[in-house]
């Protein structure tokens, strides 16, 4: 018959044997550090030779805007450029599949910007209407340009050239009451266009929106309950690769919306750095790697009641991006 100790060893073995390699958080490497007195990084994107650029949101600061370029091996800050003409707010940034043109998101100014990436020279690319709060880029084969608006619950559209964008979608569902205070935030579209997929932050939904022949259909609740649902992606499979940046990690879903993978965590703060993740907005993949901006931000900086990581933001005296294995464990 078999001693207590024994019986309570084998229990412990199946409680976390064959499933549990499922949430092996990984390692999560400090990918690079800002300059000192750097704002906020918020969004992400590579260029064609593997260059990482990282935008800065900076809530107290003054304009213009920053934008910070490193080296995508070896984290090594090559440049760092004031953006013309901008505000402090800049958010999701990404480079136009067919032109290669860089293209900025103005989040104070309600615009998008056509940015050069040497210099920091900026134009306008694109306009919209109404209380905007302009956060996310995506793009179809056809190379139209969309962008999410968290404040007024609507996708916008471009063509390849910019110019003033058209409503696309506008629903309720990509908008909200809730905390922190942003609707339609990251978005991607799956490999066969027909669906875009939305990340509601303060909903902590991710919303489907049905596309045929580019044509949107009715948005629809693809699933609940990923806490602060921010930058989005999909990968060659469509999973979905989510930042969750009120439970500081990323979360993978697969086509059907089933969790397959909960990746990095929060270990405090390191000389006063993010050790991991904290309050990850942004995401992109380069070959193994995900990388991911710490946006740290103190959500009472806005006149809002704290968050569970508020005290843990306005701590950070030295702002960071991270990355972790793009890998989902078996």
């Amino acid at each position: 018959m078999p001693t207590l100790r024994a019986t309570l060893l084998l229990a412990c073995f199946f409680l976390v044997s064959p499933d549990a390699a499922a949430w092996d958080r990984g390692s999560v490497q400090r990918f690079a550090t800002l300059p000192p007195g750097a704002p906020n990084p918020e969004g992400i994107t590579v260029d064609r030779h593997g260059d990482v650029y990282v935008t800065g949101f900076a809530p107290t600061g003054t304009p213009p805007g920053k934008l910070f370029v490193f080296d995508g091996d070896s984290g090594r800050l090559k440049r760092e450029l004031t953006v013309a003409g901008s505000s402090s707010l800049l958010l999701g940034l990404a480079f136009h599949p067919d032109t290669q043109r860089l293209l900025v998101i103005d989040f104070g100014s309600g615009k998008v910007l056509s940015v050069n990436p040497f210099s920091g020279a900026s134009e306008v690319f694109a306009t919209v209407t109404g209380a905007s709060g302009l956060n996310a880029l995506a793009f179809d084969r056809a190379g139209n340009v969309y962008i999410s608006d968290s404040f007024q619950g609507k996708i916008w559209r471009t063509g390849p050239a910019g110019g003033a964008a058209t409503a696309w979608v506008s629903d309720p569902l990509l908008a909200t009451s809730g905390t922190p205070p942003f609707g339609a935030n990251g978005l991607d579209f799956n490999h066969d266009e027909t669906a875009l997929f939305v990340a509601n932050t303060g909903d902590d939904r991710v919303i489907r929106i049905p596309v045929l022949a580019g044509t949107p259909g009715t948005p629809e609740v693809f699933v609940n309950s990923v806490n602060g649902a921010d930058g989005l992606i999909l990968d060659e499979h469509d999973n979905l690769w989510i930042c969750a940046n009120q439970s500081d990690e990323i979360v993978v879903l697969d086509p059907t919306g089933r969790v397959i993978a909960k990746l990095g965590d929060f270990d405090g703060l390191k000389d006063g750095s993010p050790d991991g993740l904290l309050f990850p907005a942004s995401l992109v993949r380069r070959g193994d790697w995900l990388y991911v901006t710490n946006l740290s931000l103190d959500i009472r900086l806005f006149g809002l009641p704290q968050a569970v990581d508020s005290q843990w933001a306005a701590a950070v005296t030295r702002h960071t991006v991270s990355r972790i294995r793009a890998r989902i464990p078996r």
